[in-house]
């Protein structure tokens, strides 16, 4: 972390952090980074999205297993910005997902406020915990625990 680590993650720095690629990488910003501690990844949910073509034919409904994914790369960006990876190949892998619970339908047109929060893991640890709360207009569409390992020096 440096005087100049960013407070925002666009789609550039995004893609210059986790490998990650259409169809598969399912954060568009992350916003209101606290280096090591917390951010808001921002997903914009489209009809676009291959998911859509079969869960639910004519009711397109976001596989919850995205949405924790989605919380997952969020809160990889947040380390990645914090610890100043980008351009350095750097993977996670999920090791666990706990306390997921679905309270909302997500679909098309919806706004996924990602708030993912360390609740273990220091600067060049390996093994992190998260909680993750996404968010629908203010209205709770899932949260869960998870726990992600963090290779610093993969090799591309």
């Amino acid at each position: 972390m440096t005087a100049e680590t960013p407070t925002t993650a666009d789609i550039d720095l995004i893609q210059r952090i986790i490998p990650h690629r259409y169809p598969f990488l399912l954060v568009d910003k992350v916003r209101d980074i606290v280096p090591f501690q917390s951010a808001v990844g921002i997903k914009n949910v489209t009809m676009n999205e291959p998911h859509f073509q079969g869960h639910f034919p004519g009711v397109p409904v976001m596989p919850g297993v995205t949405i924790i994914e989605a919380m997952a790369q969020a809160a990889a960006v947040m380390v990645g910005v914090s610890a100043d990876l980008a351009d350095k190949n750097f993977l996670v892998y999920f090791m666990g997902i706990d306390k997921a619970k679905f309270r909302r339908k997500v679909g098309p047109g919806d706004v996924l406020e990602l708030n993912v929060t360390v609740t273990r893991g220091k600067p060049g640890g390996k093994v992190w915990r998260f909680s993750g709360r996404a968010e629908v207009e203010g209205e709770l569409a899932c949260e869960a625990e998870f726990t992600a390992m963090m290779d610093f020096q993969a090799e591309g």
